[in-house]
């Protein structure tokens, strides 16, 4: 096991997503570890792709961009309905409170045709190791099941956190792809990491 993500805080600091989790091999006999089985997404994808995506600082926006450009997909900006603030401090905090509180963004725009989409690559930034919460908004607004759902997230150092585990709990029915965590903006590398990245899930390039 390892941190996924560090930071300092209070001693009284409490949070959802902090705790303590005690693991050991389910076998005595068996030596290692023991994971479940995940379905092979290697395969030519079909049906429609829609790339879904939460920016703030714009590197997301930038990488779903990058992924539009390669895949030809449909283009869906979430955007809540009252922004964050523009200032990186403050929104930092507004960030972590909206995940104390487990909020739930209103959104200022909707997919009205979700059914026709099969893909969902599904972007956002990295925030206090987890989602942001207008993706949570997002996911609890559509119906999901038997959709693939493959993450892509920006951030400064704490790759997927725990956003992957957040996802999957809010969209138990879907099927998750192989996530791509890219740092900041991606710089040179972008490109190249964005058409692997397609490359592993099955995804057809233009």
């Amino acid at each position: 096991m390892r941190s996924a993500y560090r930071a300092a805080g209070q001693e009284d600091m409490h949070s959802y997503n902090l705790g303590l989790r005690l693991v050991r091999n389910a076998d005595k006999g068996r030596s290692g570890s023991v994971t479940a089985g995940e379905p092979n997404l290697r395969t030519e994808s079909a049906g429609r792709i829609l790339i879904a995506y939460f920016s703030w600082g714009g590197n997301t926006r930038g990488i779903a961009r990058e992924i539009q450009a390669q895949t030809g997909a449909d283009l869906f900006e979430i955007t809540p309905s009252n922004p964050y603030s523009s200032d990186y401090n403050t929104v930092l905090m507004e960030a972590q409170e909206d995940q104390h509180n487990q909020a739930r963004p209103e959104l200022a725009e909707h997919v009205q045709n979700m059914d026709d989409y099969d893909i969902i690559l599904l972007g956002y930034p990295n925030w206090w190791a987890s989602i942001p919460m207008p993706i949570a908004s997002f996911l609890e607004e559509y119906d999901f099941s038997g959709k693939r759902i493959i993450p892509f997230c920006s951030h400064g150092g704490g790759r997927f956190g725990q956003s992957l585990t957040a996802i999957a709990k809010l969209a138990p029915d879907a099927v998750m792809g192989e996530g791509l965590s890219v740092h900041y903006s991606g710089g040179s590398g972008l490109s190249g990491n964005v058409t692997a990245w397609l490359e592993a899930n099955g995804i057809k390039r233009n």
